[in-house]
This record gives C-alpha cells, structure tokens and sequence, in this order.
C-alpha cells in the first residue's frame, strides 16, 4: 500500500495536494503538523472528499490512548497513530478502543535506540502496524532509513511494517525485499510543483519493485 504524508500547515493546502495525487495513494494521512494546526477537523475534511480512501489521523499519542484513538476515530479515521515509546498500558487502551470501534493502530517507532526490541515488545500488545520511521529532522541530519532494520522490525514484530522517511522513487528498489507492506512517502509530493506527477512516479516504483 501506499500513504501520503499530508504534513503541511494548511487545510486549504491539504486538500488541495490530495486532490492532485489521491488517485495514486491507497491511505491519505492526515498529519501530525496540520492536526496541531487545523485540529481533527482536517481529518473531517479528508474524509468527505475521498470517502474511498482509508484515512490515517498521525496523532502520535504518547498518553490517553483510548480517548485519543477515540476522538480520531469519530471525526472519520480508519488508523490512528500511537508513539512506540509510551506506555504499553497507552499502547494497549489505544489499541483496544480501535479495534472496538473498526479501526486499527500504527506504533510508530520513531527516535527509540533499539526499534527491533521495541517490535519485539508490541507483538504481545497486537498492533496493526508498525511504523520504521527517519523523522524530518533526522533526514536533515543525513539520516536514512534501513532497509535491514525493516527487515528485522518485520520480523520480531509479526506486524504490518509501514516505512516512512525522506522517500523516493529511487528509493524503492532498496527497499525491495525487506517485507515493507506501506509505504509512506510525504516531501516528495507535498513539496512538488506538481503533486499529480510525483504521486504518479511514486506509484510506479512502488509497483515495479515492491509489487
């Protein structure tokens, strides 16, 4: 599958990329900067215009997993992002008032010194996903993400592995093998002239390597 990373400041921009490049993507994500702007009414928004695409609210929720996922789940999501680094009573209540509700949840890994133990532990705690994550200030810092370290995430978790970080058409080929089952591409697109022409490019890396 493939996600876009709507991690832009703007509703109004927002909507504007995924109408260019949603016919490519698989799940829209509604994220962790344009929730702290604009509030869960922008994963409202993505909701009513692409009621075909699953929608992905990046909470990034380190405590009250279950009110959360809750709020996220009711204003539209069908995912809901929980920090790998909190509490497993967090990762837990999260988990449980999605599943309850229909929806699943994503751990993301992101800023933890050893992310395969950390999968290690979540496969007891049953998460829909795992996320391998570079965030936006570690690709600034040179950073990339570790196609043997998806590997390994993928096995010691028994989950769904999403991968996201600074990627790109050229990246898909090294990513082939390594059991990615999301890929979750942001920059490339939201960042583009033309969204509607790198969501394309993207598609068809994805398809050529990753298929």
């Amino acid at each position: 599958m493939l996600q876009l990373a709507l991690d832009v400041t703007s509703l109004e921009r927002a909507v504007e990329i995924a109408r260019a490049a949603a016919r490519f993507f698989d799940i829209l994500e509604a994220g962790t900067p344009l929730i702290k702007s604009e509030g869960l009414y922008a994963v409202e928004a993505l909701r009513r215009s692409h009621p075909d695409k699953r929608i992905l609210a990046d909470m990034k929720t380190a405590d009250t997993g279950r009110l959360e996922a809750h709020l996220a789940l009711e204003r539209g999501a069908d995912i809901v992002t929980v920090l790998g680094c909190a509490p497993a009573e967090t990762i837990r209540a999260a988990i449980e008032e999605a599943h309850g509700a229909g929806g699943e949840v994503a751990v993301d890994l992101l800023g933890l010194e050893d992310p395969v133990e950390a999968a290690r532990r979540l496969a007891r705690l049953g998460p829909d996903y795992v996320v391998v994550h570079r965030g936006i200030d570690e690709q600034r810092a040179g950073r990339a993400v570790d196609p043997a370290l998806v590997a390994a995430v993928k096995e010691a978790s028994g989950a769904r592995v999403a991968v996201a970080g600074g990627l790109r058409p050229e990246s898909m080929r090294g990513l082939s093998g390594a059991g990615v089952d999301v890929v979750v591409v942001g920059g490339f697109v939201t960042r583009s002239p033309d969204p509607g022409l790198a969501a394309r490019r993207i598609r068809e890396a994805v398809e050529r390597w990753l298929a």
